[in-house]
């Protein structure tokens, strides 16, 4: 038999066991069933390094357990057709590629990165500090920052030879972490479409409420304050390696100006284009500056006012200024247009792990899982409730790093663990420590995981061997982690 063949059978020896074994007589949750669609997606997804694959059969578990195996009408269609998920597709699908595919198209991003380049870098601890920089300007997060300020910077940073180690732990350290300290993205729309549920009802209303609360745990996200910090100290040449992996680096490039250690493979960053400008049309850094502006405008003045943030006001608009401006300074409607769609193309499969993962939410409100976590635990816990957000940290650097994606763990962690934390104690600081851990520990695997599609694609566009970037990032990442870790016990046992 094939590896696909006996995976498959595998498969359905298991669907089977779970169909004969799942409880008959259920109150208000499914005991300790109610945790496995989680474990098996965090399992498939470390075996397979397949998010879809690992999210359809975690969802289809579910089904198994509650006797609804056609999981398309059961959690699917409700899931994918909830106003919820409308909002996440409306955000990151259409708006946030649409904008995406403009600024390849009118190449308003690289500009605006080059132009400030010419003027401000003149050494190698310049460039390090112009790609910090960039790493925050450019703050959507994820892939999306990586390829932005990695492909940016490189040429840069080569000329006034930054390590490839260098270059890329910079840009991922300022991709993911700082979308979640700088959130004026589409990350408080996915978090906030996790946590709208019932066990959470009293804490989070609706929507506009879950993003608020996103916004009130930014100065308890410790992790990401800390690796975008310890990041700008490395950039500045004031940061302490002592005999970490990336000590080696400096020394090797300081003495000898090898931007590679001898035998590495780098990625190849040239598989990156450098954007898709028509001919007759002049970049300008107005054309990534008047969109930014506005998408932080009308994110950052509400929040000021003492409102919520317009997270879907600002991505739609921010959109039509910059067709506007494109097609005012001379690009072609159908240039525009085409770039929009390209873009939206580009972040498609992003959209679908959205709509899988909010599923996953539901299946876990439908199995229970947050009551049967809170029943099983919150005896010990509220005897030794102070450990939780340091734990939860923990737990979830462990999923994230497995399965290589911060978003999969919030959708298997956000839904159980914040039910969790509120029937502890409904202390607004503690509910917001463990809202902060969650957020930290889940960025720490993506930053760091080797099947992450950020450690992966800061390797690619900073021309870096990929092992080496992860060998000499994660040291400094754990450090990041345990400093969070000790202050999360610390602060939460002062308040408790």
């Amino acid at each position: 038999m094939t590896k696909n063949q006996i995976s498959l059978l595998l498969l359905a020896l298991f669907a089977g066991l779970v169909w004969w074994l799942r409880p008959a007589d259920v109150v208000n949750h499914y005991g300790a069933w109610s945790l496995l669609p989680a474990f098996v997606t965090i399992a498939v997804c470390f075996i397979t390094r397949n998010v879809l694959l690992a999210l359809l059969i975690g969802i289809f578990t579910g089904g198994l357990i509650t006797s609804q195996v056609n999981i398309l009408t059961a959690f699917l269609i409700p899931s994918l057709g909830s106003e919820k998920y409308a909002q996440i597709l409306l955000v990151y699908l259409w708006a946030l590629g649409a904008l995406l595919g403009l600024w390849n198209r009118n190449g308003g991003a690289r500009h605006f990165a080059k132009s400030i380049a010419q003027r401000f870098v003149n050494s190698r601890t310049s460039a390090k500090v112009f790609t910090w920089v960039v790493g925050i300007i450019f703050h959507q997060g994820g892939t999306i920052s990586t390829v932005l300020a990695g492909t940016t910077v490189k040429p840069v940073t080569d000329q006034h030879k930054v390590a490839h180690e260098e270059l890329a732990y910079i840009v991922d350290s300022t991709a993911s972490p700082v979308a979640t300290v700088i959130p004026f993205n589409v990350w408080p729309v996915y978090i906030a479409g996790l946590i709208t549920i019932e066990p959470l009802s009293a804490l989070v209303a609706d929507q506009e409420a879950a993003i608020k609360l996103f916004f009130m745990a930014i100065p308890f996200n410790f992790y990401g304050w800390i690796a975008v910090t310890m990041t700008l100290l490395f950039a500045l040449g004031k940061l302490p390696l002592f005999g970490t992996p990336m000590a080696r680096v400096v020394n090797r490039v300081e003495a000898t100006g090898e931007l590679d250690r001898p035998g590495a493979q780098p990625m190849a960053a040239s598989q990156l284009t450098e954007g898709d400008v028509p001919d007759g049309y002049t970049p300008s850094v107005w054309d990534f500056l008047l969109p930014i502006l506005t998408l932080m405008g009308f994110c950052i003045l509400p929040w000021v006012a003492g409102g919520s943030p317009w997270v879907f006001e600002g991505f739609g608009m921010a959109v039509i200024v910059a067709l506007i401006w494109s097609v005012m300074r001379g690009m072609k409607i159908d240039d525009a247009f085409n770039a929009m769609v390209g873009g939206i193309k580009g972040v498609t499969i992003g959209a679908l792990v959205l709509g899988l993962a909010v599923t996953l939410a539901t299946v876990s409100q439908e199995l229970g899982t947050a009551e049967f976590v809170i029943s099983a635990t919150s005896e010990t816990l509220r005897a030794f409730p102070y450990i939780l957000p340091s734990l939860l940290l923990l737990i979830c650097m462990l999923i994230a790093f497995s399965i290589g994606s911060s978003w999969g763990t919030y959708a298997v962690m956000f839904p159980v663990a914040l039910p969790l934390a509120l029937a502890i104690s409904s202390d607004p600081t503690y509910i917001l420590l463990c809202f902060g851990a969650i957020l930290g520990g889940s960025v720490f695997g993506d930053q760091c995981s080797p099947i992450s599609d950020t450690t992966i694609l800061s390797s690619l566009a900073c021309g870096s061997d990929l092992m080496d970037h992860v060998n000499t990032q994660l040291p400094l990442a754990i450090i990041a982690a345990s400093i969070s870790a000790v202050l999360y016990l610390l602060i939460s046992l002062w308040i408790l």
